[in-house]
């Protein structure tokens, strides 16, 4: 997309894209799901947000693909821009969208395609992350946002 200039011509402008995160809660221990990408996972434009889909019909679809879990998105807590915070380099640039799901079923967590290992895990018993996808910090803030201790969505 571009800005019409005159004389006809085209300015053309590169946006950020969007790359989207969920947090899965449970119950009275607020477990949260990890999904970790395995060596073969799919590139990165290939977990970005499809086009024609809401932000929360991405979070759903990605869910299910990669955990096999059935769950709805209630809360956007977080909008980070990637270059801006403490994740592993990246050449291209984006925002980070965070959101709270709930489940809607009971089945167990299954690894997909693009997943080498899914689980629950407290927050203070995580599992090493992938640094390039999420931080502790993302994490911590999906608990605090759940728990009231965050009542606004962060961004930048």
């Amino acid at each position: 997309m571009g800005t019409r200039r005159p004389h006809g011509r085209w300015a053309v402008r590169a946006f950020p894209k969007s790359d989207l995160h969920n947090h899965a809660l449970l119950g009275g221990n607020r477990q949260f799901v990890e999904v970790r990408t395995g060596r073969n996972a799919a590139p990165l434009e290939d977990r970005l947000s499809d086009i024609g889909r809401s932000a929360s019909e991405n979070v759903i679809r990605e869910t299910h693909e990669e955990a096999g879990l059935r769950v709805s998105a209630t809360h956007l807590y977080s909008v980070r821009h990637k270059a801006k915070q403490p994740y592993d380099p990246d050449a291209r640039d984006f925002y980070k969208l965070f959101f709270l799901c709930e489940r809607q079923d009971e089945m167990a967590p299954q690894a997909g395609l693009e997943t080498s290992e899914v689980g629950f895990f407290p927050p203070d018993k995580l599992p090493d992350l992938s640094r390039g996808r999420v931080i502790e910090s993302d994490i911590h803030a999906a608990f605090a946002f759940s728990n009231g201790a965050q009542q606004f969505a962060t961004f930048d």
